[in-house]
């Protein structure tokens, strides 16, 4: 396993304060503020698509649409783990400033569809398949690995937290100023995480460089095998395939969401209740590194079967500020598994191969996202958006009860506890061993 640093600075890395990193500092808020495009955006777009047709059917395809490319992030895997970090994370953001003002412009001059709705949305989400792992990679570069949980936690938490602020408070400005005018705001959170992103430094590895000016992609299909054939076989493998049953549920939800909040209070229970997940990832996320001494496998089978418990009931609560706080309760468990499943796979996996690792790991435990919310928008619009809400929370029981049968599943350690032959991982591969195409 590559180290993540050389000589003195992984010493100096160690002693010194996350927050003295200007490098991590610079990265983390434009994550921050990306992520809150993200949230309005998404809450916009889904909730626009809802009011131009009132149909479950759209906006579970809108969904769908909206959470299929980060189920494709293996795609960009190998190409971020090539191209320069830095300049990945501008473009990115210059390219979806451009493309969210569409709309409003189209509004403008009486062109506003679904159709065109439905072409951005998906677009924008696309463009930050290249953002996110970008960010993985470049994180243990300029940070030291005694600091990769805490790192990750700060990261989970700008997410959690813009998903739980902006999501709520793009509820809110709904239904003060309009969704159109929404993405005229939304476009400005993107100029400003370019100009953060600007001055980020990632220091560059041993084995490549990052100042390459020309994109290199002739080994793309080898590269992107690497990845693929590092996680066969190992415990993580079976972890993706877990998640994906969660996501699956999650997508369910999310295609009915918009429908079930217009029954229950319109955008504004809308925004709150996408708040109240992201308020309950953000607390798990803030609680992660306290539960370092807690067996992961343990933490699995708790937190997922309490959440089971808690969705159905805020789906039947008749109150919904009780449905708000119970739905929040039930992201905790999700906020604390993220965090250490990103740092596992950090710690794990050699540095080369981690934009590779981490978006394959992505894309196949979120191929069942859009799937979910496709199916979801059918079912909704046939047998109701409630009873299709509290079908999507027995993704969590499944899980839970999976991780308490299968023995190493059940006994995968603590963060503070990490063996690498407990995880059945292996270096890469070398090219004498590779498959034959």
């Amino acid at each position: 396993m590559s180290q993540r640093r050389e000589g003195t600075e992984t010493s100096d890395a160690d002693t010194a304060s996350l927050r003295d990193n200007v490098d991590f500092l610079r990265l983390l808020f434009g994550r921050f503020v990306t992520n809150a495009g993200d949230s309005l955006y998404t809450i916009a777009g889904t909730w626009l698509v809802y009011d131009l047709t009132g149909s479950s059917f759209y906006t579970g395809l809108a969904s769908a649409l909206l959470l299929l490319p980060p189920a494709l992030q293996f795609v960009s895997g190998p190409l971020v783990d090539r191209w320069p970090l830095v300049r990945t994370l501008v473009w990115t953001q210059l390219v979806q400033a451009g493309l969210i003002l569409s709309i409003p412009l189209a509004a403008y001059f009486d062109r506003l569809s679904v159709g065109l709705v439905l072409v951005v949305i998906p677009a924008l989400s696309l463009l930050n398949q290249f953002v996110y792992p970008a960010q993985n990679a470049a994180l243990p570069r300029i940070v030291a690995e005694s600091q990769l949980t805490r790192a990750n936690s700060a990261f989970s938490f700008a997410n959690q937290g813009t998903n739980m602020v902006f999501d709520a408070l793009g509820g809110v400005l709904i239904a003060a100023v309009g969704t159109v005018s929404l993405f005229v705001l939304d476009s400005v959170t993107f100029v400003v995480a370019t100009l953060s992103f600007v001055g980020v430094r990632v220091p560059e590895r041993t084995e490549t460089s990052d100042r390459a000016t020309a994109i290199d992609v002739s080994g793309y299909p080898s590269d992107l095998r690497d990845g693929v054939r590092w996680l066969r076989g190992t415990v993580f493998a079976e972890m993706m395939l877990t998640t994906a049953v969660t996501n699956f549920g999650t997508g369910v939800m999310l295609a009915v969401l918009p429908g079930f909040a217009a029954v229950r209070g319109g955008s504004i229970l809308y925004g709150a209740l996408l708040g109240a997940i992201g308020a309950g990832g953000l607390l798990g996320a803030l609680v992660a590194s306290r539960l370092a001494h807690i067996g992961y496998g343990t933490l699995r089978i708790v937190g997922l079967g309490v959440g089971f418990v808690l969705w159905v009931a805020a789906v039947y609560s008749p109150w919904p500020a009780l449905s708000v706080v119970l739905f929040a309760i039930t992201g905790i468990p999700i906020g604390v598994t993220n965090v250490m499943g990103q740092t596992l796979i950090q710690t794990v996996a050699p540095e080369e191969l981690l934009g590779r690792v981490t978006s394959v790991d992505a894309s196949v435990s979120t191929l069942t996202v859009p799937v979910g919310s496709f199916l979801g928008g059918i079912v909704g619009s046939r047998v109701g958006v409630v009873t299709t809400m509290a079908v999507a929370a027995f993704g969590f029981a499944f899980v839970s009860l999976y991780f308490a049968i299968r023995p190493r599943l059940r006994s995968l350690p603590a963060m503070d506890d990490i063996d690498r032959g407990e995880f059945g991982t292996r270096e890469r591969p070398s090219s004498a061993s590779r498959d034959p195409d």
